[in-house]
Formats: structure tokens, C-alpha cells, sequence
């Protein structure tokens, strides 16, 4: 009888910490969707989560026709192709192609009939400003975080005539072309009034790339400023990459508050002919993140790394500077057997203090499947993680488990950003 008093009581400490889990709203700090005044910038419906690079790049492992002549077809056509080749051909068993499946069946849509026509249909039905709100209730996120890039010439116009903005979207200035290709991008700043040149940079041009970054800082009220950078990327170094950052980025970020966020891992184009979908991973050297964190204290960094290879190494760097938080699972890494390794060895190695997942989508839809798979995953691993504590002797209360969650869900960022 004592045993299956035990064993009942356990099933329900487990129900109790999947229901806080499943419920606490979350706060998705890294994404690359927009706020609907942005229009066709926000990706939504059947065809964009179709076409989708995950989906592509596995698409074209089936396909037998040219690159070009993909790329010459209409979306609606490209869908067709993809939806044939990973749904209909075969089973649709990836973590990308389960997502979409996961994503139509929350929203109500009958996936068995197997009927592409029918889920377009429902679609072209859909208000943007409505279907926003549902897919957000949907996926349990209260704010979403944009990556925006004043370098973007579809982006940029919106942010300059000024719209009003959905107070659910944050935004985080993207500054990429900034720090990885000067050449192209110094003459753009100068076409915009800022005195620089695409020449080794005088001490002038440092002060004109933080005025640069000041503006569109207010512009955005960004959250964090943010890049995404190569393997061999190094810090400190002599090329105008080191200098950027440590005579405009670094200041810049001291002066406003705000975090840089890393985001090492990326190679791109290593197969071109797929586009967007051609980018791969490769190992980096993460003694750039310890370099940036005991060389400037006063700085914050948020990092997350691609390459599986690196997530070990990264979790004892943040062990040891409490400028670092890291966060998601990151592009390749955000798949299920991979979110529940990164889960569980950060719960270990760092407690609380840090943010297990963002959803990295592209397509707003995408933000249903993404949190629904991922809380489960964190579920596990941390109903587990209590019940180890409970062995102790320790039981945690629900007010302690209901605020731990909040940490990992936005809490622990929030006060990270100093918001």
C-alpha cells in the first residue's frame, strides 16, 4: 500500500511540474519574424511553412530537377513539389515536417485528409492580426523578439516612415553586414550621412558607426544588439572586424544598457545553389566569448552556439562570467534528441541562470510547433530534475517551481537585458 501511495504521489508531482511548464507564458527572444505593421515581412500560412529552408534542404534530397529551375517556379509551386516529396512520397517523420503537421493539428485542421488545397483554402480565410493572436495563445508566448536590420532594404523603409507598433513585438538591431563585410557596407552608412569610408577607419569613423547604432537603437528601442558569425571568426584581432567592435560596438552597448548577443557557429553558402537552405555549421573557437567577457566586464553577452560540439564549453564559460547568459537551442540544434541533451546538461552545470529555448522561427506559425515540442522536452528533463532534488529530502513547493519556470522562460533574460 505504501508503494502505491509513493508511485501515485510521484505520477502527480510529475502532472503538477508538466502542467506549470505547459502553462507559463514564455517570452521567445530570438526570432526572425515581424510585427504585422510590417506586412509580407511576416511569413504565415501553408506555402511559407512549406517552403521553409529546413524543408527545402530536405526536400532536394528526394528531388531530381536543377536548382534554377526550382528556384524559377512560384512559391505555390514550390510547395506543391515539397508537399509531394516529404508528405505524400514519404512519411513526413523529420523534426521539420512533424512541426508543420503539429502546428496545422493545433489549429484545428484535419492533416489526415492529406488535402493541400483544402489547407489553403483555410488559410486565405485568416486575418494576419487574428492569426497572430491565435498562434501566439497557441504556442503560449507573450512577447516575440525580431531580428531587425536597418541594412534591409524591404525592413528599413518601414522603420523610417514609422508605423505603430504591437506592443508583443520587441525588436533586436542586427548588425551583421556591420561587422562582417566593411567594404559593402561603409558606403551605404555614407549614403545615409554617417562620415565614414570603407578604408582603415580613423577614430572619426568609430564615433560615426555609434551615432549609426545610437539612431537605429532609438529607432527599434532594441532589446539587444546581435550577429551571427563564422567559425574561424576571431577576437581581439587586427582586421576591421576587432576594431568595430571594440571602438563602437562595446561602447555603444555600455553606454545604451545593452547586451551583445553571439551567435558563433554559421557557415555560410557552403552550398550555394540552395540559397537560404545552403548554409551549414562548423566548430568554433569560443575563446572569442572568453576573451569579450574578462576583457570587458562591464559589457553583457548573450551567446548561443550552433555546433553541437560546442555546447559543453560554452556552458563552463558561462560558469564563469556572470556577463554571460546563454540561451536556445539554436538552428541545427533544435532538434529533439539535441534540445534534451542541451537541456539537461545546462540544468546541471549552470541551475537556473539561463534560457533554455527561443523558437528561431521564420514563419509565424512556426512558433506553435516550436514551443509545444520544446516544453515538452524541458518538461522531462525537469521532471526528472525535481524528483532528483525530492530524493534529497528537498521538496520543492509549487511557488517555487512555478517561479523557477518564469526564470527559464523569459525571467532570467529579462533581468539579464536590466528590463
Amino acid at each position: 500500500m505504501k508503494a502505491i501511495f509513493a508511485e501515485a504521489s510521484r505520477v502527480l508531482f510529475a502532472k503538477q511540474i508538466e502542467d506549470i511548464v505547459m502553462s507559463t507564458p514564455v517570452a521567445d527572444i530570438h526570432t526572425h519574424l515581424y510585427d504585422p505593421a510590417f506586412g509580407d515581412l511576416l511569413l504565415w500560412g501553408i506555402d511559407d511553412l512549406l517552403v521553409y529552408h529546413y524543408l527545402v534542404a530536405e526536400a532536394f534530397r528526394y528531388f531530381d530537377l536543377p536548382y534554377e529551375k526550382f528556384w524559377a517556379l512560384s512559391k505555390t509551386e514550390q510547395a506543391d513539389l515539397i508537399w509531394d516529396a516529404l508528405f505524400i512520397q514519404h512519411s513526413p517523420i523529420s523534426e521539420a515536417c512533424r512541426g508543420v503537421l503539429t502546428t496545422l493539428h493545433a489549429l484545428g485542421l484535419d492533416v489526415k485528409r492529406r488535402d493541400l488545397p483544402a489547407l489553403r483554402h483555410w488559410f486565405a480565410g485568416q486575418k494576419v492580426e487574428h492569426h497572430v493572436t491565435r498562434c501566439m495563445e497557441l504556442a503560449g508566448v507573450n512577447t516575440i523578439c525580431m531580428s531587425n536590420s536597418p541594412f534591409d532594404d524591404l525592413e528599413r523603409p518601414v522603420w523610417e516612415k514609422g508605423f505603430p507598433r504591437d506592443d508583443r513585438f520587441t525588436a533586436a538591431l542586427r548588425i551583421d553586414p556591420l561587422l562582417l563585410w566593411w567594404p559593402e557596407t561603409a558606403p551605404k552608412l555614407a549614403k545615409w550621412g554617417y562620415k565614414v569610408t570603407a578604408s582603415h577607419p580613423a577614430k572619426t569613423v568609430f564615433s560615426e558607426v555609434r551615432r549609426f547604432l545610437a539612431d537605429w537603437t532609438k529607432q527599434m528601442n532594441a532589446y539587444y544588439l546581435m550577429v551571427s558569425i563564422p567559425p574561424d571568426f576571431e577576437f581581439p584581432s587586427r582586421n576591421i572586424s576587432s576594431k568595430l567592435i571594440e571602438e563602437a560596438v562595446l561602447p555603444h552597448c555600455r553606454e545604451f544598457g545593452l547586451p551583445l548577443a553571439l551567435m558563433p557557429g554559421v557557415k555560410r553558402a557552403v552550398n550555394p545553389e540552395l540559397e537560404l537552405a545552403g548554409d551549414g555549421v562548423g566548430l568554433s573557437n569560443l575563446t572569442i566569448v572568453q576573451n569579450l567577457c574578462v576583457q570587458y566586464p562591464e559589457n553583457k553577452f548573450l551567446v548561443t552556439a550552433l555546433a553541437r560540439e560546442s555546447q559543453h564549453e560554452l556552458c563552463v564559460l558561462a560558469r564563469k562570467f556572470r556577463n554571460l547568459h546563454i540561451f536556445g537551442c539554436w538552428w541545427f540544434t533544435n532538434v529533439p534528441v539535441i534540445i534534451e541533451e542541451m537541456t539537461r546538461m545546462r540544468l546541471e552545470l549552470l541551475g537556473l541562470s539561463f534560457t533554455p529555448q527561443h523558437s528561431d522561427a521564420r514563419v509565424l506559425d512556426q512558433i506553435v510547433y516550436k514551443w509545444q515540442h520544446s516544453r515538452r522536452i524541458i518538461a522531462w528533463v525537469l521532471v526528472e530534475k525535481y524528483s532528483d532534488l525530492a530524493k534529497t529530502g528537498w521538496q520543492p513547493t509549487r511557488a517555487e517551481i512555478e517561479r523557477d519556470i518564469k526564470d527559464l522562460f523569459g525571467g532570467a533574460f529579462e533581468r539579464f537585458c536590466g528590463k
